[in-house]
């Protein structure tokens, strides 16, 4: 097969920033998952979508990832782009230049800059001094991404995910915080578990109401009737210090068949990966027939693929 190159427009889209899910409108995001559904098709059909040719990707990595890198580098080759890869260790930014002027120089160089750190402030420091779109690939606060790669599994599976309860046992993390801002976007409910001392706290997940939000001390009553269980490690990156106080707090917030079993029959389990099976969830459920993991996981590099094309483009 002859791989063409899909005619684009020289004027860039509006400068926007995925930073966090609510910088999107209720419309943005469905137009992403029709998007992304297309890109999916075409990516298993083996058919071009060259719709970024000659757009250069720029990751900055202050946190590791597996899943991230692959998605965001893959995906940007597959729609014709090339990609440069920085960590702190490889590049000014781990030294002493301002993240503004890190912002500056970078953006006048490539198309588009996504960025996984530690605190939300820095990507918003760099997002305000860049001339390009940013996308937050993580913080400690926000995980938009994933939760936009996880509906749109939910979506795959099951349809709609407007008036589902979706539950959320363990730590408080940036995928509790940004699932509750999907809630509030796109309608359903988050029933969240957690151990007393880590509960949500409303302001850092930047919620607007909390309406969307139903808080249980037991899990079991969380998962009650759930379309979708999902979890995360219980020690997040930045965090380890903590991790022999947390494994001992979270010890009763593992997601395993019982409390499947308390979630509606056709519910689904989720994780965002790596999973550490037997501490947050059992083998039997994360390897088990409810679980989406590994769609969920390559679903990153399709919704991903949705955005970035969107931040550049626009809608097409």
């Amino acid at each position: 097969m002859t791989a063409t190159v899909t005619p684009t427009s020289n004027l860039r889209a509006p400068l926007r920033h995925f930073l966090q899910f609510k910088d999107f409108s209720r419309d943005e995001i469905d137009y992403l998952f029709r998007r992304a559904a297309l890109i999916k098709r075409k990516f298993k059909n083996y058919e071009p979508h060259l719709t970024l040719h000659d757009r250069t990707l720029a990751m900055v990595f202050e946190k590791a990832s597996t899943r991230t890198r692959v998605s965001f580098e893959a995906g940007m080759y597959q729609l014709g782009g090339s990609v440069i890869h920085l960590t702190t260790g490889d590049s000014q930014l781990g030294r002493a230049e301002p993240i503004e002027d890190s912002a500056q120089v970078i953006s006048r160089m490539v198309d588009l800059v996504m960025i996984r750190t530690y605190e939300q402030t820095k990507i918003e420091r760099f997002a305000a001094n860049s001339r390009v779109p940013v996308i937050n690939g993580l913080t400690n606060e926000f995980h938009p991404c994933q939760i936009l790669a996880d509906i749109f599994t939910y979506i795959e599976h099951r349809g709609s995910i407007q008036g589902k309860t979706v539950a959320w046992i363990g730590d408080s993390n940036n995928m509790c915080n940004t699932w509750l801002q999907a809630a509030e976007l796109l309608d359903f409910t988050v029933h969240v578990s957690t151990p007393p001392g880590y509960e949500v706290e409303p302001e850092r997940a930047g919620l607007a109401s909390g309406h969307r939000l139903v808080q249980y001390a037991d899990p079991m009553q969380a998962c009650a009737g759930a379309h979708l269980v999902t979890t995360d490690v219980w020690t997040s990156m930045g965090f380890e210090a903590e991790n022999e106080a947390r494994r001992a707090a979270f010890a009763d917030w593992c997601v395993d068949a019982d409390m499947m079993a308390q979630a509606a029959p056709d519910a689904l389990f989720m994780h965002c990966l790596p999973a550490h099976r037997g501490e947050e969830v059992t083998a039997e459920v994360i390897d088990g027939p409810q679980s989406v993991v590994w769609d969920e996981a390559e679903n990153r590099m399709h919704v991903q693929k949705a955005l970035m094309e969107f931040l550049l483009l626009g809608r097409q």
